[in-house]
């Protein structure tokens, strides 16, 4: 009965999804204000029927519920708590749910905390957030439905995904879809202010905030990611540009493109039709990822479904509303005119070069993800486009990027003299000369990639830290620090952090040292000045897998800094095996451990990495995401303090 319950909270909030769609809209067109007034409660409601119905389906699994197909695809009654919760999301038809569930609360959220907004504005934003749910709702309950029933249910269930039982993978898609369905409010945002017809400084500073949630959301899901990939996979590595790597990297990188190209809408009022533009194709290249995913085109770990069907649907989503925004965008873009005017030398045209960097490297990677699928189309070709493709052609936008961001930090508006801004810096340029010489002189490869990339990252760290302490007066006053502004201070984590991150990049591509060998109990070996021992490799039983767990001790200059253990786990019920990596993790280096099959001579393969600066990669992410939510704390972002208030007219039409 339960079960039927929720899914009748589904189909209810399908139909409340379309009043919500199609009473503020009309309401906003035609000045309709008791229309206009259902787009809060409305939103609210959906909001409750699909969390209700999320409960439910949680509830099936914890329960291990084996009358419901989801469930029995996708859990086992030896499964751990954590990951019969996180197999609610582990699956198709329960992460589409998820998604909604996400969508909804954005949408919540602005009917609660959207008050200081125009009220068509308002009733517009809620009205297509409505739309983008009614189309998702539909996609549940006519492909995805998570409720279907199974005439003879199983004893058992045929389990998760051994690959996804783990905390990282448990955690790392909710974080995305926060990030994903985030930029939904943008869009919203862009849409209604091109019904409405304008768009200025007080749209600029309304739609920054949930563009920095956005991003947020997808800076921890993607850090999430990339720390799984690295101890799971067996590797060592962090980034794979796998194509479900890239649906959510170009996301994000649109996302910080928009949130530097609002700066300039609501400082200065211009870059209005990019900033536009930037809203609509951040959401839509969210909707390309979801396609790439779940439309069977592309072969992932982590890919959720291989359906056509379902991805010709998300496809005709996609249409719809990158279409109509599109089409839209195009009727009203010569309205948009460019109120500020600025020099060559300002900072508008530092964030502008940010804006171009950022899209074309966002267009680089889809380039690089999509072009396989084309050749294979159109010319029956199979192609693999891999990592030296995307270094190559990626890492060059970034690096110019990386050089510029510290001096377009500070740059003054309009007018700028780019030799007394660059004097500023000098201490940064001083510094980062001193890492990129001092790390090439200590090196034992002659590669430049290390010290490039170490030195960049300086340059990042230490032009942030130079522009805050710039903005407590010509002469540096401490005391003043505790009175800026917190987006002053989460800029200077987000960019301090994107420099971390960027040196650890750097820091384990160069010089990680690899060591493969077979190995018998009891012998030791060395690498890169380690001594390890294979002191016992024994059965481990698990709650549902067994497990082939060996002991290794690590040794530096004679002294044991740790023992680690990495296993090999086999799932008997989904047939599959996994690695665990062993890792002593430290501040300058990992001792990175894998075991292997046991060979012929009774001896057992083992892998072992050291990987320099690995933890700066995910450090760098923390305080990326650190200094977004800092900023998002701001009173001026919670309350659009400034913002122009904006009267309506019987017509619905903001007057001047």
């Amino acid at each position: 009965m339960l079960v039927e319950l929720g899914h009748f909270a589904l189909v209810m909030a399908f139909v409340v999804a379309i009043a919500q769609t199609v009473l503020p809209l009309w309401g906003a067109q035609t000045g309709n204000r008791a229309m206009m007034a259902v787009s809060e409660p409305a939103a609210l409601v959906q909001l409750v029927l699909i969390a209700f119905s999320f409960g439910v389906l949680t509830y099936a699994f914890v329960t291990s519920d084996f009358s419901l197909k989801v469930v029995v695809d996708n859990s086992h009654t030896l499964k751990p708590m954590l990951y019969k919760v996180s197999g609610v999301w582990g699956n198709h038809e329960g992460s589409m749910l998820l998604w909604v569930l996400i969508l909804a609360l954005f949408g919540g959220a602005a009917a609660l905390f959207g008050t200081n907004l125009p009220e068509t504005l308002r009733a517009r934003v809620i009205g297509v957030q409505g739309s983008i749910g009614v189309a998702f709702l539909a996609f549940i309950l006519f492909t995805s439905n998570p409720f279907l029933r199974l005439e003879f249910p199983p004893m058992n269930g045929e389990d998760l995904n051994p690959l996804l039982q783990d905390p990282g993978l448990a955690f790392h898609p909710p974080f995305l879809y926060l990030g994903y369905v985030g930029l939904s409010m943008t869009f919203s945002f862009a849409v209604a202010a091109l019904l409405e017809g304008r768009v200025d400084a007080a749209w600029g500073r309304w739609v920054r905030p949930w563009t920095l949630a956005a991003w947020v959301f997808l800076t921890i899901g993607i850090g999430l990611g990339s720390w799984w990939a690295y101890y799971e996979l067996g590797w060592g590595g962090f980034w794979f540009w796998d194509p479900v790597e890239n649906a959510s990297f170009m996301p994000w990188l649109f996302a910080a493109a928009l949130l530097h190209s609002a700066i300039v809408v609501e400082k200065r009022e211009t870059l209005k039709s990019w900033t536009i533009l930037l809203a609509i194709m951040a959401f839509g290249f969210s909707l390309i990822g979801t396609f790439l995913v779940r439309s069977g085109v592309i072969t992932s770990v982590h890919a959720f479904a291989n359906d056509p069907e379902r991805g010709i649907f998300i496809l005709l989503i996609l249409a719809i509303f990158m279409g109509g925004a599109l089409t839209l965008f195009t009727v009203r873009a010569a309205s948009m005119q460019a109120k500020g005017v600025f020099s060559l030398m300002s900072r508008e045209s530092a964030l502008v070069m940010n804006n171009i960097l950022l899209a074309v490297a966002a267009m680089v990677v889809f380039i690089g993800t999509i072009w396989p699928l084309v050749a294979e189309a159109f010319w029956a070709r199979k192609l693999s486009v891999g990592p030296p493709f995307f270094n190559a052609a990626f890492t060059p936008f970034f690096t110019i990027l990386a050089i510029i961001l510290p001096i377009g930090a500070i740059l003054p508006w309009k007018r700028a003299k780019l030799g007394a801004t660059v004097k500023k810096l000098v201490p940064s340029i001083i510094l980062a000369f001193a890492v990129l010489g001092l790390i090439w002189s200590i090196q034992t490869q002659k590669t430049l990639l290390g010290p490039i990339g170490l030195a960049l990252g300086t340059w990042l760290l230490a032009g942030a830290v130079q522009d805050i302490l710039l903005r407590t007066g010509k002469k540096v006053n401490f005391s003043r620090l505790w009175r800026l502004p917190r987006a002053d201070c989460g800029r200077l984590l987000a960019h301090g952090g994107l420099g971390i991150t960027m040196a650890g990049i750097a820091g384990l591509t160069a010089w990680t040292v690899e060591d493969i060998r077979v190995v018998q109990v009891g012998e030791t070996f060395e690498v890169a000045g380690y001594t390890i021992a294979l002191e016992d490799v024994e059965r481990v039983q698990g709650p549902n897998y067994v497990s082939t767990m060996a002991s290794l001790a690590v040794f530096q200059k004679g002294k044991k800094i740790a023992t680690l253990h990495p296993e090999k786990r086999s799932y008997p019920v989904a047939q599959m095996p996994t690695t665990e990596a062993g890792i002593d993790n430290g501040f300058l280096r990992d001792v990175y451990l894998v075991i292997g099959d046991i060979q012929s001579n009774g001896g057992w393969a083992v892998r072992t990495y050291i990987k320099p600066l690995a933890n700066w990669i995910w450090g760098g992410s923390i305080i990326m995401s650190l200094g977004g939510f800092l900023s998002l704390s701001d009173r001026r972002y919670r309350v659009a303090a400034g913002a122009r208030k904006v009267k309506t007219t019987t017509a619905g039409v903001p007057a001047e």
